[in-house]
């Protein structure tokens, strides 16, 4: 059976999302004594333990909620008394130290899975981020890049998708043209808000995408709500290039809403 730290290392290298659990201090009568680890993935216990039973339990639902990213730190602390906090009959209490790895809280969505794209998602997929792609072509879905933290959809009803993405989505569109980003940019525009939205294409592109807003009946700051060209102005025509302003763009966009500035030199 492997060591625990020998578990944490395949499951980090694979890059699968998981938290370690680790009781830091005990008090009284406590069921497993400080040091005890244990390893939480999606599916539940993966290895270890922090002492069975109510606490387990307990300890593998708080780490779960970190998995799900409704607790958004990546590092908590907490102190439980036995007895009233988790309901067994021994009174002692439990501090246990939860910590977070391959857990990505920026999500980032791609419309599009051509040159441009797979050239993008193959640097997103480097950072701490997790990205879907969604496009109709299995060729070209097949051809990007295996993480776990990439996840493909292929469908040809692109817009259908708007629908399912979180609110927090950063969304870049750059699929095979016009004809196919613009009524997934008019759904977007007409039912939700995101942090950011990007259309691949020319400042000829924007202007004609303005114009199908303005026809579409939406109001006239929506022709704003996005950016097009997409990425800061830098580098040639290369889609690493493109691929590599897209992302300093999101990151400024990303590190702006968070309140942080460039980092000194």
């Amino acid at each position: 059976m492997p060591t625990f730290f020998e578990s944490l290392s395949e499951l980090m290298s694979s890059g699968a999302p998981l938290v370690t659990v680790t009781v830091v201090d005990t008090m009284g009568s406590v069921p497993q004594d400080a040091g005890a680890k244990m390893i939480v993935t999606s599916a539940g216990l993966h290895s270890g333990t922090v002492g069975g039973g109510k606490v387990e339990t307990k300890a593998i639902a708080e780490a779960q909620k970190m998995l799900r990213g409704e607790i958004a730190e990546k590092t908590q602390f907490a102190s439980w008394n036995l007895n009233k906090d988790v309901g067994m009959t021994c009174g002692g209490i439990v501090k246990l130290y939860f910590e977070a790895f391959n857990v990505p809280r920026w999500n980032i969505v791609v419309f599009g899975a051509g040159h441009i794209a797979q050239a993008l998602t193959s640097i997103l997929i480097h950072l701490d981020c997790k990205v879907t792609c969604i496009d109709p072509r299995p060729e070209w879905i097949d051809k990007l890049e295996k993480s776990p933290k990439l996840h493909p959809i292929l469908t040809s009803d692109m817009p259908s998708i708007v629908k399912t993405l979180p609110d927090d989505a950063f969304v870049v569109l750059m699929t095979m043209g016009h004809t196919t980003d613009k009524p997934i940019l008019i759904e977007i525009l007409r039912t939700r808000t995101f942090p950011y939205l990007g259309v691949i294409g020319s400042h000829s592109k924007a202007v004609v995408l303005k114009r199908d807003i303005e026809e579409a009946g939406l109001p006239k700051e929506m022709q704003e709500a996005f950016f097009c060209p997409v990425g800061l102005e830098l580098g040639t025509n290369h889609p690493y290039e493109i691929a590599v302003s897209i992302v300093a763009q999101m990151m400024k966009v990303r590190d702006g809403l968070a309140g942080g500035g460039q980092r000194d030199s």
